[in-house]
Parts: structure tokens; C-alpha cells; sequence
């Protein structure tokens, strides 16, 4: 049966749309009982490009496709129109390709798993998540990586990151359930000024049915994510994996290996319990606001 994404669903970016042909394609070689060696000598390919196309992790060209339909045994012309359709919608710029001048490439994946998932579950240690963070603590957080910048490219930055953040607010958002550690409440980024907006956004954002968030106070001592912030991203459709992601300075790591994805997913649920309840994030917010921020 050939996955095509709904109109209008989550799952409308070049990154999933690339994932979904790369599962179907692989679903299609395995049933037919060809190699990868042998799908990658009929388009003139090595076997890791036929497993990068598999995994979604490149772009396809049309006629590549239609070779391996062919070779398949796809012959028809409704499944084959489909599939190739899915390989020219997935060639297609997502709208985060007009900041290319200020995104590094490992981060343009992460903005097509992002907006194409349908549960976030991310920890953080230092920094407010960006999907929640206000326009002046963004601002702050760019200049502490880009600080001799010019101010344009600090405010393409800057409206890159909120711009993130309009998938919260459409019409099928996904559900954002946040762990933060204290230190990033308590850390003053921008100074007292800004953390009191973000703070404060940061309760309203308790208020919205598709957000969750937790504390982890300092009063818990060792916990699960003792290795640091990771995010992991879940999909509608069953047939595509979960995704840690995990961000470093130059680089990040994304990570879709059962044992992997398992570890996580553990040291997520045991967050979750280590931490303070959702019902208390907007009391606790409250106090810290008082306590560190008040004027």
C-alpha cells in the first residue's frame, strides 16, 4: 500500500515526505527481493546512496525513482504516479530554506523533523526551549553565540526562531511536552528584564492545550538526563521511527536505532517522574518569577 501524507496533515515537509518515500521504497526492494547492491547498480548508485535514499536522508531524483519502480515491479500507473509525485513534493524547499545565508545544514533537518511531528518531548539544562522562548530572550541567546555579528543577521536569526514557532499555533499542532531543569529559570539571559517577559510567557504558555511543561527543580539532585539536553520526536504515521536529537556546538547527533531510541525514551519517562508535576509548573514559575525577577 503506497503512504501518501493527507493534505493539510503534519506530515507536509520535504524532510517527512523524503522519509516516507525512502520507507516505501525499501518496503517495495525487500518485498521484490532485491539487494540494496542491486537497486544502487540500476541507477548507476553504491549501495549507501540506495540506504541514504531509504532513510530519507537525501533527495531523490524523478528518474532514479522510476528505475527502482521498475525494477520493483511496480508497473501500475495510479501506485507509480503517487510515489513519484511524493519524490517531486519532496524535492521541494521548506520555508525554512530562505534563511540558508544564516542555518547551518545539520540544523535544517532538525526544522523538517520539527514541523512534521506530532509529539516534542525535549529536555533542556541551559536555555529555554526555542519553540517557547519570547522575542527579546531569543535575541539574547543569538548574541551570546553571535555576538560580533551585524544586527541584520542577528534579526534574521532572531525571526528565524519564531518563525519555528508559528507550528505551535496551526490549525493540527503538535503536542510539546517540555522538561526544563531550574538553571534555565534561574540563569539571567538578557538580565532581569527579559527573563521576567520570559518567564511570564512561559506561564501563558501552561494555559495551551497542546503544551506541557515541567520543573526539575535543583532540590532533585541526580537524575536521568544527567548527560545533558535531548529532544526526541515522534511521528503520526507508524511507519516512520522515532528521532533523538541531540544538539552540540558544531554539529548534531540524530539518532533511530531501537536500542538508542529505547534509552531515551526511559531516561524521558523517568524525567517526567523525577520532575514536579505539570499542575504546579505555572505556581512554581510564579515563585520563581518573584523570587529572582521581581523589580
Amino acid at each position: 500500500m503506497t503512504m501518501v501524507p493527507a493534505e493539510g496533515g503534519p506530515a507536509t515537509g520535504p524532510t517527512i515526505l523524503r522519509m516516507l518515500l525512502g520507507t516505501q521504497l525499501r518496503r517495495l526492494r525487500e518485498s521484490s527481493g532485491v539487494t540494496r547492491e542491486g537497486a544502487g547498480w540500476e541507477i548507476r548508485a553504491s549501495e549507501s546512496k540506495i540506504s541514504r535514499m531509504e532513510l530519507g536522508r537525501v533527495g531523490f531524483k524523478e528518474r532514479d525513482v522510476a528505475d527502482l519502480l521498475t525494477l520493483y515491479g511496480v508497473t501500475a500507473a495510479e501506485e507509480r504516479e503517487a510515489l513519484l509525485k511524493l519524490a517531486r513534493d519532496a524535492n521541494s524547499p521548506g520555508w525554512w530554506h530562505r534563511y540558508g545565508d544564516v542555518l547551518p545544514s545539520w540544523f535544517q533537518s532538525y526544522l523538517g523533523l520539527e514541523a512534521a511531528a506530532a509529539l516534542i518531548r525535549t529536555y533542556e539544562v541551559q536555555f529555554v526551549p526555542g519553540l517557547l522562548q519570547t522575542r527579546e530572550y531569543a535575541r539574547a541567546v543569538v548574541l551570546l553565540g553571535h555576538g560580533r555579528a551585524a544586527p541584520a543577521e542577528i534579526e534574521r536569526r532572531v525571526a528565524l526562531r519564531l518563525q519555528r514557532q508559528q507550528l505551535l499555533r496551526r490549525e493540527n499542532p503538535p503536542q510539546l511536552w517540555a522538561v526544563l531543569d531550574e538553571a534555565t529559570l534561574r540563569r539571567p539571559i538578557g538580565g532581569p528584564e527579559v527573563m521576567r517577559g520570559q518567564v511570564t510567557a512561559l506561564i501563558e504558555a501552561t494555559k495551551s492545550p497542546n503544551i506541557r511543561l515541567q520543573i526539575m527543580p535543583f532540590a532533585a539532585g541526580g537524575h536521568a538526563a544527567a548527560g545533558g539536553a535531548f529532544t526526541i520526536l515522534r511521528f503520526s504515521d507508524e511507519g516512520l521511527p522515532d528521532v533523538v536529537y541531540i544538539e552540540q556546538l558544531t554539529s548534531a547527533l540524530y539518532l533511530d536505532k531501537r536500542d538508542d531510541l529505547d534509552h531515551y525514551a526511559a531516561a524521558m519517562e523517568r524525567l517526567c517522574v523525577e520532575a514536579e508535576p505539570p499542575e504546579r509548573t505555572s505556581e512554581i514559575l510564579g515563585w520563581i518569577l518573584d523570587d529572582a525577577y521581581r523589580r
